[in-house]
């Protein structure tokens, strides 16, 4: 995790040349940013990984050898041989699943952006630096996918939450442990997890594993925030 004003590495992987060309030279101009490494395939991605050790991987989510989820894997592999180092998933699909398979473990130094999105630099930039620095990002359009599966309701469950519950709920979503969220909210740790256990049952995640239960919460109330978000 990295503080302010320090460079961020970053090694970028697509097997597109054109969309890697194009974002190594979106991103080579942003004053805080080094591209370090450049590569078109998981096996590639490791080795630049190692030798470069950046602060931040760009990663394609689909790529040489099997084509089907390298980037999600190599996300994976990361919390354990490089925990610190942050990685932004690039993707075409905004089916929130694959952003669930990405955050299934923590949501702390991980972001999914849809690839129609790297021409925009600001939000590129953002989702960069948020991960160095062990912040999440959510595509807006995987959660607008996520508000459509759950039937568009008018009324989201976690307005079913209480007020302290929703602080809790918006410390889970930053992808913070119950240790630091007992921290934050001055609570002790059992207490967060006593609100916690409440808020998975009000919002009908009884059924799934703990970590997967939090990468759903998260994703229900970052959709539910997004409608208010939008009429500010």
């Amino acid at each position: 995790m990295l503080g302010g004003g320090m460079t961020i590495r970053v090694v970028l992987a697509d097997d597109s040349y054109i969309i890697r060309e194009g974002v190594r030279e979106l991103v080579s101009s942003l004053e805080d940013v080094e591209v370090v490494g450049v590569c078109a395939d998981l096996e590639t991605l490791r080795e630049t990984i190692g030798l470069n050790q950046p602060d931040v991987v760009l990663t394609d989510i689909r790529m040489p050898p099997t084509n089907t989820d390298e980037g999600i894997r190599m996300a994976e592999s990361l919390r354990t041989s490089h925990p610190g180092m942050g990685v932004v998933v690039l993707s075409q699909y905004a089916d929130a699943e694959y952003a669930l398979a990405l955050l299934d473990r923590g949501a702390a130094g991980r972001a999914y952006l849809l690839k129609e999105r790297v021409t925009d630099l600001e939000q590129l930039a953002n989702a960069i630096r948020e991960v160095a620095r062990g912040g999440s990002v959510i595509d807006p359009k995987v959660v607008e996918n996520l508000i459509a599966a759950r039937g568009r309701q008018a009324r989201s469950p976690v307005s079913d939450l209480t007020p302290r519950e929703g602080e809790v709920l918006a410390e889970v979503a930053q992808g913070k442990n119950n240790g630091a969220i007992a921290r934050h909210l001055h609570l002790t740790e059992r207490a967060v997890e006593k609100h916690i256990n409440s808020i998975f049952s009000k919002l009908d995640l009884t059924e799934e594993e703990a970590v997967h239960r939090r990468v759903r919460a998260t994703l229900i109330y970052l959709a539910a925030k997004t409608p208010v978000d939008k009429n500010r």
